[in-house]
């Protein structure tokens, strides 16, 4: 049975041009979800993972709006609070599709915590914003009452950056691991894991953000899965991005990827921790992965779209086949 580390965005739930409502995030997740029980059927293990940006974003508002009335949550409450969220509506989502195809596969989500390092240079050089957009006079106040690193953006006004350090472990590992054994379709590491680190022997909740490309990443090798698969907004890695001369990739091996990298040609903004994240997944002993839409996850994985990642020369081996009705991809 091959088993697959899927990670999937927080912008896959709340798509451009929506407002993040429970009700489009849903069918948003049922989107997700009719891919990943398509998996199941083909008699795949699937560890999902997933993103929290919008999400969190609104957890702190909603946290700062209400502070007048009920204490305020810090941010890796806030990022607890949206596994939770995120995952119910996965599991529902999920659920739903199983019963539907007539598949019996138990589905759990874990809240998940990452160990970050208090000597990891970016805890000294918060970088990642967070939370809403705040004039100056009010990022200032902040700024002064909370201790907060304040940047401007210039078209929107000003607002927090907290560090995104590197996840060195993931705490319930053994957990996760024992409940993939058993078959279970385990949703872990949302929003890249609740940042904590050790201190004095205890563990203790960080204001950070983790990456969860990296997250997964580290899941991915610790279970050493047979495929691990990032979701995205493109049908493909583009080399030249938005350019004249924008091409697809539709294979290529890490050494390659590596010096397209290098060149500048994947943005750390956007592309790059997804192609960064594939690397360290690849040079620790992975043996392919995809970088795909998030709509043709199951072609994808079938070798009929998506961009395939190999560790050295070979041929792609397709080990998975879906029904005849499923319509071809753009390879």
């Amino acid at each position: 049975m091959k088993t697959i580390l899927l990670a999937v965005g927080g912008n896959s739930l709340i798509r451009a041009g929506e407002k993040g409502t429970i009700a489009e995030q849903l069918a948003n997740a049922r989107r997700t979800a009719e891919q990943v029980v398509a998996l199941c059927a083909a008699g795949c293990r699937i560890v999902l993972t997933h993103g929290n940006g919008p999400q969190v974003g609104a957890a702190l508002l909603r946290s700062e709006r209400g502070a007048s009335e009920v204490p305020g949550q810090p941010l890796d409450v806030c990022d607890a609070c949206t596994q939770g969220e995120i995952g119910y509506l996965l599991e529902q989502s999920i659920q739903t599709e199983l019963r539907a195809a007539g598949l019996h596969v138990p589905v759990v989500t874990l809240l998940t915590q990452s160990v970050v390092s208090p000597l990891d240079s970016a805890m000294q050089n918060p970088t990642k914003p967070v939370g809403p957009f705040y004039s100056q006079a009010e990022a200032e106040a902040r700024q002064r009452q909370f201790g907060w690193k304040i940047v401007e953006d210039a078209s929107r006004g000003y607002r927090r950056v907290v560090p995104s350090p590197e996840p060195l472990e993931i705490v319930e590992i053994e957990v996760i691991r024992d409940l993939v054994e058993r078959n279970v379709l385990v949703i872990a590491c949302g929003g890249g894991g609740i940042p904590v680190m050790w201190k004095d022997d205890k563990l203790t909740g960080v204001e950070a953000v983790i990456d969860k490309d990296r997250a997964s990443a580290l899941l991915a090798t610790l279970l050493g899965v047979d495929l691990f698969v990032i979701s995205t907004d493109t049908d493909f890695v583009y080399l030249d991005y938005k350019k004249p001369a924008q091409r697809a990739l539709h294979e290529a091996h890490a050494d390659e990827l590596e010096r397209y990298l290098k060149a500048g040609h994947f943005p750390p903004g956007n592309m790059g921790p997804k192609i960064e994240s594939v690397l360290r997944f690849l040079k620790n002993g992975g043996q392919e992965a995809i970088i795909a839409s998030c709509d043709n996850l199951q072609q994808a994985v079938a070798g009929l779209a998506g961009t395939h990642v190999l560790p050295a020369e070979r041929s792609m081996q397709v080990d998975v086949e879906f029904d005849s009705h499923v319509p071809m991809g753009g390879r």
